[in-house]
């Protein structure tokens, strides 16, 4: 069976890919590996979002997304974020294609809590038959917007997104990639992490409110069968590898 490996971009790693980054991607798909990168965007949301005179509010790390914050992030991920990304990769000499820009529900969404968050989803099914179909000659592209059952799309928290995609997927690998080297601590980079011992850490507040929706994100994955799950700045850096419950002694 093949290998798949989903990896998760931020908004501010999206504009600080190395060349390490490209060569990392090549030997994966040399080696015979489908690669699936799912991006966000939320520094660039917040300040068009500010520039347009709308308030940028989050619970938990979640945006909460009014009806105009919806336009401005569909406007963002779509018309900036997915293009961009996708000219690097293509000028690095890699297949690639947006799944997005199909015409076609990729990701399918409830409702997390419209009274609290809005326009904000979370993750109910993807059209697997289309991705794998993407994924045997390319690597695909996607920006975590997802469709209700009557057509209405929302905004899926980004990490939560692909948290969900690589499950559905039965992936091999989770990657975060983020702009630190991964979960911090007092200034150092934890270089595993169990649930228990990330649960107590944030209670203590020694993990930072946005790295809390990475780590659940993460742990999920682990939990839904997900072999391998790292938080990391760079695909070659150990990072902080996410250990499942039944590896604690």
């Amino acid at each position: 069976m093949t290998q798949k490996i989903v990896i998760k971009i931020g908004g501010h790693a999206s504009q600080n890919l190395t060349p390490a980054f490209f060569s990392q991607l090549h030997t994966w798909i040399d080696e015979g590996k489908q690669i699936l990168i799912v991006h966000g965007g939320g520094p660039q949301i917040s300040t068009w979002s500010k520039k347009l005179g709308l308030t940028v509010k989050k619970i938990n790390g979640i945006r909460v997304t009014d009806s105009a914050t919806l336009q401005v992030t569909q406007a963002v991920l779509l018309g900036l974020v997915q293009p961009n990304l996708c000219a690097k990769l293509a000028a690095a000499g890699l297949p690639v294609m947006g799944l997005n820009a199909a015409g076609k529900a990729v990701l399918n969404a409830d409702y997390l809590n419209q009274k609290l968050f809005g326009e904000v989803g979370q993750l109910s099914a993807i059209n697997q038959t289309y991705i794998d179909d993407v994924l045997s000659d390319h690597i695909g592209v996607i920006a975590p917007l997802a469709a209700t059952p009557d057509g209405h799309l929302l905004n899926v928290n980004g990490d939560v997104a692909a948290a969900g995609i690589a499950k559905y997927l039965n992936a091999e690998e989770f990657i975060l990639l983020t702009d630190v080297p991964g979960v911090m601590v007092k200034d150092q980079v934890l270089t595993s992490l169990s649930k228990q011992r990330a649960t107590k850490m944030v209670q203590k507040k020694l993990i930072t409110a946005g790295m809390q929706p990475k780590l659940k994100a993460a742990f999920d994955a682990l939990a839904s069968g997900v072999n391998r799950v790292t938080i990391t700045n760079q695909l070659q850096n150990s990072g902080t590898k996410l250990l499942n419950n039944q590896l604690i002694s």
